[in-house]
């Protein structure tokens, strides 16, 4: 089944969550609307990836609350009853997703390739992206516009943020203020580094001359996280964790100078800020789901675990396993990882990002 963009008027888009493959996916579907201006575009987004999205322009954003259990798939019935996109962008590959595609009516029902269609995804679709043997997140998410016959797919973000927003972030960082951002949890508390090797590299920080903040959300997890930090750090802190919207913490990270992070929500928004990123990785591939612009930044020791958890190549995005893996990061290597990008230009960090999104186009 041949796709062309100019025939298509109405597309439907699903993926629920979570921030960081929410980010992603801005990137395709603003590569989209750049090749056609004013396509209908609905999304149907979950409850919090919606608070960060909101203001994104030309876009009908349809919430689907999973914590309504049974009725979340009747009210997005019921939101889309009697209507029909030209396609369907099937996004997501767990098997809620899949289920609540069947309210979406379409001509063209797009999901992953066989091998990236999971949890049955194959069985509610009738078209397929072509397969990519090794690719990150975003790269797999860009196959859905170059199906459509997108050209341009270098990645770009344009997330509007509302001015009380920026200005919020802007009364908090100054201009050409050196800060350091930590957004330290993960959702799971397995995925987080120790809270007195962040201290350290907080430290470390401050005697370099930046101010360090704290950022993240409400949750318990990363409210006893922060405080954990706190008490671990010599050098003043600033806890901001649970004090921000989405839209007031994409401000702050786009003001800030370094972001640190392990593979959170906030890793990825700081990408679409152009803002340099050091991700801490244990237990997913870097390559798969590291910070796009900013791999050639990660502190990495997926390699090492995966090696002594498994003999001979695995399957691409296997996830290794083990509640202590993120104590396999060394302070000092963290630290010679943030002294190398604070130590770099504006002018390299532009063509560091200009290489990796080359060698991605390319297949590098």
């Amino acid at each position: 089944m041949s796709l062309n963009l100019n025939t298509i008027e109405s597309l439907c888009l699903l993926r629920l969550s979570a921030i960081g493959d929410v980010c992603h996916a801005v990137a395709m579907v603003q590569a989209i609307q750049r090749q056609k201006p004013g396509i209908e575009i609905t999304w149907v987004l979950g409850k919090v990836e919606y608070q960060l999205l909101k203001h994104l322009p030309g876009i009908e954003f349809v919430i689907f609350d999973k914590s309504q259990g049974w009725r979340s798939y009747l009210n997005l019935y019921r939101a889309l009853k009697g209507r029909r996109f030209d396609v369907l962008l099937h996004m997501q590959v767990a098997l809620r997703a899949s289920i609540a595609s069947l309210a979406i009516s379409a001509r063209v029902r797009m999901g992953f390739d066989r091998a990236r269609a999971k949890e049955g995804q194959w069985l509610v679709t009738n078209h397929r992206v072509a397969p990519l043997a090794q690719p990150h997140v975003l790269d797999g998410f860009m196959g859905f516009a170059r199906e459509l016959g997108v050209t341009d797919l270098t990645p770009r973000w344009d997330i509007p943020v509302p001015p009380a927003d920026s200005e919020f972030a802007q009364a908090l960082i100054a201009d050409g203020e050196k800060v350091l951002v930590i957004c330290a949890a993960a959702s799971k508390a397995e995925r987080n580094w120790l809270p007195e090797r962040y201290a350290a590299v907080a430290e470390h920080a401050a005697g370099k001359g930046y101010r360090v903040l704290l950022c993240g959300g409400p949750t318990a997890l990363e409210k006893d996280l922060a405080g954990a930090i706190e008490q671990a750090c010599a050098a003043s802190l600033e806890n901001l964790v649970g004090r921000t919207s989405l839209t007031q913490l994409l401000a702050l990270l786009k003001r800030a100078s370094i972001v640190l992070a392990p593979d959170t929500g906030p890793l990825h928004m700081a990408v679409t800020q152009g803002t340099p990123v050091i991700g801490l990785y244990a237990h997913s591939n870097p390559g798969r789901t590291g910070p796009y612009l900013f791999r050639d930044s990660v502190v990495s020791v997926y390699d090492e675990a995966m090696a002594s958890q498994h003999q001979g190549p695995v399957p691409w995005g296997t996830r290794a396993k083990g509640g202590d893996l993120m104590a396999l990061i060394s302070i000092e290597a963290v630290i010679e990882k943030f002294d190398l990008v604070a130590n770099a230009s504006r002018h390299q960090t532009e063509l560091m990002c200009n290489k990796v999104i080359y060698d991605s186009q390319n297949g590098l």
